[in-house]
């Protein structure tokens, strides 16, 4: 019911406002990859991604502006969109949309040159952030000192894309809400300590997700910290995540499955153009009905830009890939061209 009359409110705001001329855009991307696996079979092993990206801004004559997004899936068909009011109030930010989440943004923010150490495929790992497709609502805002905050509210979390005047009705019935919050605190604005912490930025967040309506049941939640810094050519992170799947099954006596994880990445630039990175990924699961082995990876990475291209390469290692005895290595050498 709230967030009913928060749309309400904001569409009469925008009624009576007047738009002045728009601009569209269109934006993409095209990667091909070759990648190789030592330890497994590899078939073909060239891959192609491509994006397309459709946006559109304009202003509103009381001071706001609305900005619209959409894009594609490989195949060119629908994939996520977004509406965003601007310097609503001149406080706060508001969208409506499936494009991406708070928490999805930063799942893995530890600097790199080209991949993180399980982004070519070497290992297997949770992701946080399950907003990220789902339609929600959400706010982005400032406070002094605290710094950027960004609040997403899924108000049923059945992965159902509804057409407007349409609701989801029973798609998934077993699931209920879910919220992502993300702060980024730049340490060197902090009074008093800020004139020692420049360069270091402080970003966290937290997700919650009624993941079964069964009674009793613990959701399932995410939270991560990460602490990144820049000097120079020199950049290091590391970022602790746990996330915990919740209790599942007929009843509330099952167990939940979580999972800590550890990141590390030191990247630096040799020149404005070509940069090397040395990242590490290291997961602990925590299951009492598999094993529960440590799994790492780690990977070397290069990047090297040529204006709107960019070639990258990765080798990576992962020992006990699944949190089960085994190895995965690949290499993976990418070209990518924006436009």
């Amino acid at each position: 019911m709230k967030i009913t009359k928060i749309l309400v409110a904001l569409s009469f705001l925008f009624a009576v406002s007047t738009a002045k001329a728009g601009e569209l855009a269109v934006t993409g991307s095209i990667q091909a990859t070759y990648m190789s696996e030592v330890d497994r079979t590899t078939g073909n092993p060239l891959g192609m991604d491509r994006e397309l990206t459709f946006s559109a801004s304009t202003e509103l004559e009381n001071g706001m502006s609305v900005s619209v997004m959409q894009d594609t899936n490989d195949t060119l068909g629908f994939g996520n969109s977004l509406i965003t009011f601007g310097n609503v109030g001149g406080l706060v930010d508001v969208y409506v949309g499936s494009d991406g989440s708070p928490l999805d943004a930063i799942d893995d923010i530890t600097p790199t040159a080209f991949e993180e150490a399980n982004g070519s495929g070497s290992g297997s790992y949770n992701d946080i952030g399950d907003a990220a497709s789902d339609t929600g609502i959400g706010f982005k805002f400032s406070v002094p000192f605290l710094g950027a905050v960004n609040y997403k509210y899924v108000p049923k979390m059945d992965g159902q894309k509804n057409e407007e005047k349409q609701t989801s009705a029973d798609t998934n019935a077993a699931v209920g809400s879910m919220y992502e919050v993300s702060i980024k605190t730049g340490l060197g604005d902090l009074p008093v300590i800020g004139s020692y912490l420049d360069g270091a930025t402080l970003t966290t967040g937290f997700a919650e997700h009624d993941h079964s309506t069964i009674a009793n049941t613990d959701d399932a939640f995410d939270v991560t910290a990460a602490l990144t810094y820049a000097t120079g050519p020199f950049s290091f992170g590391v970022q602790k995540k746990v996330h915990n799947e919740g209790e599942s099954g007929a009843t509330a006596t099952t167990d939940a499955v979580f999972y800590k994880d550890t990141i590390i990445g030191v990247a630096y630039a040799i020149n404005d153009d070509l940069s090397i990175s040395y990242n590490t990924y290291e997961s602990q699961r925590h299951n009492s009905d598999s094993a529960n082995l440590r799994q790492e990876s780690t990977a070397i990475s290069l990047g090297y830009a040529i204006g709107g291209m960019t070639i990258g390469f990765q080798d990576a290692s992962t020992d006990n890939k699944s949190w089960a005895s085994g190895s995965d290595d690949t290499r993976t050498v990418s070209v990518k061209v924006a436009f």
